[in-house]
């Protein structure tokens, strides 16, 4: 019987040696394969470079965990605009480029800033006299901004345009948290802070809707005016105020009223588009798909005329996107010791002439954004140029990252400012009380046991808790105040966590200039002495090797939807991403600098949510 166990044992051992060797010689398959040089795409004369734009456009796109990449839930796919915009500028002086095709059906936003980048790209494109065209089943805001920058818009039999401009609903707490016996005790410097507002109120304060109002405002200014710069003959206006009087009171499709207005050119379904776009260029490289025709996609166009490697002196961009957390964050946040880290290696690089902090976010830890900006101000002592790129969003701590640069550059739409402090705490007394449950105790000072949750802060920890947002808050103005070179008392009347669009912030000397990331880098190696086109490293965190693996997975793309199902995701997304920084905020840092008004403005990323998500996420406010 020994004998037979011992034949047993070795034989599993064999099985487990084979199996790990499979393995084993599995994953060197893969990495072989990962690592061998990718067959070069050619770019055929006379190419459309075809743009799907499915998902939403980003800064920086938010790394994937290996359980999204391999559990097929569905992520809201993101386009860095960077990338974007250097295929559109690299086809723009290529001659084998004859056109741009840009099939936005599945398209879902992004902030104005960069959706200003794409369509200042598009423009330099058509200078070059080519044409761009454009198709969708549906239009929104955004969506349409990027196609009425194409010489020819083409919309769906079935499909329609839905302008709606900037604005919308806020969610507001105070009654669901009274009703949970949650007490939310607010500290705050400031008439504007109001990211405390939905903790204590059940709507805006007069203060807070007005200064928003004004932001929503410039930012329909704004679009309207990039819009009808485009398609003269709009009057934006004047259509959205008459629209529905236009749609009851005419029996005709959506698509056609649209076409009627000037909004579009041209109804076409995808495949008649195709086929035209197929008799104009050529047939494609499918000859059993109807309609393709001669294109190569933006991935395949970067791949086929990036080059190998490049050497010499660089400039080096870093990004800060998402709300910023101490420590070093996850998927989706700025970590500061991740940002910091990243800048500490930028300068360690003796290639690394100039440095680009590109800020896209509402901020967050307070803490954590002055660890970034002491790592800017490091890289400024050893004489390394220093250029702050303001995203769609730079408010609050994003604006306090800002303060350690030697110049900002922002967008005419950037929402930024938001230059306050705030300090949260929930303690829990009244929902224990109410279920029975007391809490009693002894202590040796004042502070003793403080903040205490569950029985309530006392006065002196009040007072406490109040001066360190004080303090923080003079920190703030002071720190613009000498990065601005403006008097301390100027710096006060702008701050108040007032939120400003980037039109306001040039007036108000808060942003030295106008340009985007790739003028910043353009300024960033003028100031280094970098002569010609500079050479950009990005810096990053390396993915692992499971991630690289499970990366050849690819994302899904999103379906296309209709308009107004396109409308309603992003509107539940919106609300989504309000709750979720709630529930941030209140299980975050007691002193943050935050932006509430930024989520209004803010593009929907990660997982699309069903209606029952919204209220599974209030849950966790008790929590």
């Amino acid at each position: 019987m020994a004998f037979l166990k011992s034949i047993w044992t070795f034989l599993v051992g064999v099985k487990d040696a084979l199996v790990l060797l499979f393995m084993l010689m599995l994953f060197a398959a893969i990495w072989a394969s990962m690592s061998a040089p990718s067959p070069t795409r050619s770019v055929a004369s006379g190419s459309a470079l075809h743009l799907e734009l499915s998902g939403v456009l980003v800064d920086a796109a938010t790394p994937q965990t290996p359980f999204s990449l391999v559990s097929g839930e569905q992520i809201i796919p993101e386009i860095e605009t960077h990338r974007l915009v250097k295929a559109i500028d690299l086809a723009a002086e290529d001659a084998d480029i004859a056109m741009i095709t840009l099939d936005l059906d599945s398209f879902l936003g992004g902030g104005q800033a960069n959706l200003e980048s794409v369509g200042q790209a598009l423009g330099r494109f058509r200078a070059r006299g080519k044409d761009v065209e454009a198709w969708a089943t549906a239009y929104t805001d955004a969506g349409y901004y990027i196609a009425a920058h194409a010489d020819r818009i083409g919309l769906s039999p079935l499909g329609a345009v839905i302008l709606t401009g900037p604005g919308g609903s806020s969610l507001y707490f105070k009654d669901a948290l009274d009703k949970l016996k949650v007490n939310v005790e607010v500290f705050r410097v400031g008439t504007y802070k109001s990211f405390v507002e939905p903790y204590t109120r059940n709507e805006a304060s007069p203060e807070a809707k007005s200064a928003d109002q004004m932001l929503a405002d410039d930012l329909w200014a704004g679009w309207r005016k990039a819009v009808q710069a485009q398609r003269k003959d709009l009057d934006i206006a004047a259509l959205v105020e008459s629209w529905p009087q236009r749609i009851a009171g005419a029996n005709r499709d959506q698509a056609l009223l649209a076409k009627d207005a000037g909004l579009v050119d041209v109804v076409v379904s995808r495949a008649d588009w195709h086929l035209a776009l197929q008799e104009r260029l050529g047939a494609g490289d499918d000859a059993d798909m109807p309609g393709d025709f001669r294109r190569i996609s933006g991935r395949d166009y970067l791949a086929a005329r990036a080059p190998l490697r490049e050497t010499g002196p660089a400039v080096a961009v870093v990004h800060v996107a998402g709300t910023i957390v101490d420590g070093e964050g996850a998927p989706g946040q700025a970590g500061g010791d991740s940002v910091a880290t990243l800048i500490e290696e930028a300068i360690a690089d003796s290639d690394v002439k100039a440095l680009v902090v590109r800020v896209d976010s509402g901020g967050g830890s307070a803490l954590a954004s002055e660890r970034i900006r002491v790592a800017m101000q490091e890289a400024r002592a050893k004489k390394i140029p220093v250029i702050a790129s303001f995203g769609p969003v730079a408010a609050s701590g994003g604006y306090w990252v800002g303060a350690g640069a030697d110049m900002i550059l922002a967008s005419p739409s950037t929402i930024t400012g938001s230059i306050g402090v705030f300090g949260i705490v929930p303690t829990f007394e009244g929902s224990l009380k109410e279920l029975g449950i007391h809490s009693d105790g002894v202590g040796t000072t004042p502070f003793s046991g403080q903040p205490d949750l569950i029985g309530g802060l006392n006065e002196p920890t009040r007072a406490l808790i109040q001066g360190s947002v004080s303090d923080i808050y003079r920190r703030f103005l002071g720190l613009v105040s000498e990065a601005r070179g403006l008097p301390l008392a100027e710096v006060e009347k702008l701050a108040e966590g007032r939120v400003w669009s980037g039109t306001r912030a040039r007036q108000l000397k808060l942003v030295d200039g106008f340009g985007d990331l790739d003028a910043a880098i353009a300024e960033a190696a003028r100031r280094a002495g970098i002569e010609g086109k500079p050479r950009v490293r990005k810096m990053s965190q390396s993915p692992t090797l499971l991630m690289r693996l499970l990366g050849q997975l690819g994302m899904s793309e999103m379906p296309p939807q209709d308009a107004l199902a396109r409308a309603v995701l992003a509107r539940r997304m919106n609300a989504i991403a309000q709750v979720e920084a709630a529930v941030a905020v209140a299980h975050g840092p007691t002193v943050q600098a935050h932006c509430l008004t930024c989520l209004a403005h803010a593009v929907p990323r990660g997982t699309p949510a069903g209606p029952g998500d919204v209220l599974a996420r209030l849950a966790r406010l008790a929590g």
